[in-house]
């Protein structure tokens, strides 16, 4: 399990550095900057990257809410049904990864809302069966409080440093995820979006395996 959540972080490095160099400034998981970016955009007036804030938040909001529908029942740790949620997160990947490849790598704006609201729904449902999987405190789209934990853990005894590791995994692999898509989108912007898609499929795969 921990291993599987290292790899959906690095998948969100990627997907969440080509979202936001390349898709209007806005992430694909991180609400905090979305919210802080859509406000800058209406005190500006700018229609179009209030478009995009919206678009990415309720892309979101709609993952979260349909993952967390679809494990309602599955109860803790990692189930058939978790497993079909991170296929569904592929799933859509797979589209931002086809569309992004379909339009060169520059999307216009009406493609570049689609392609991002497709991300964040996906950013969103891997939220959902992160906090289903029964790994207490765990994320893999956003890290304040991991980061938080890890501090506040250490500063309160040098001996809890074994219990950060997990987060400061899942740190690591989000800040990995960011410099392959950065790296990508110098040397080969097209393929940019495929490892999101590609780790989140071996994901499915191998928990498929061990089912």
């Amino acid at each position: 399990m921990p291993r599987l959540l290292v790899l959906l972080a690095v998948a969100s490095g990627v997907l969440d550095v080509v979202c936001v160099t390349r898709l209007g400034g806005f992430f694909a998981s991180v609400i905090t900057g979305n919210l802080v970016q859509a406000g800058r955009a209406l005190a500006a007036g700018d229609l179009r990257a209030l478009a995009g804030g919206a678009v990415a938040v309720g892309g979101y909001a709609v993952g979260v809410g349909v993952g967390s529908q679809a494990l309602r029942r599955a109860g803790p740790g990692w189930r058939r049904r978790t497993t079909a949620v991170v296929t569904a997160e592929g799933a859509l990947l797979v589209a931002v990864a086809g569309g992004w490849l379909a339009t060169g790598a520059r999307p216009g704006s009406g493609a570049g809302l689609v392609l991002l609201g497709l991300a964040a729904a996906a950013s969103g449902t891997q939220t959902a069966l992160t906090l289903s999987a029964g790994v207490p405190g765990a994320s893999t789209t956003y890290f304040t409080g991991s980061l938080t934990d890890a501090v506040r853990r250490v500063l309160a005894g040098p001996h809890r440093f074994a219990a950060t590791r997990g987060g400061l995994g899942r740190l690591a692999g989000l800040l990995a995820g960011a410099a392959l898509g950065g790296v990508l989108l110098e040397v080969a912007p097209a393929w940019a979006p495929v490892p999101a898609a590609a780790l989140v499929g071996l994901v499915a795969l191998v928990a498929l395996r061990r089912m």
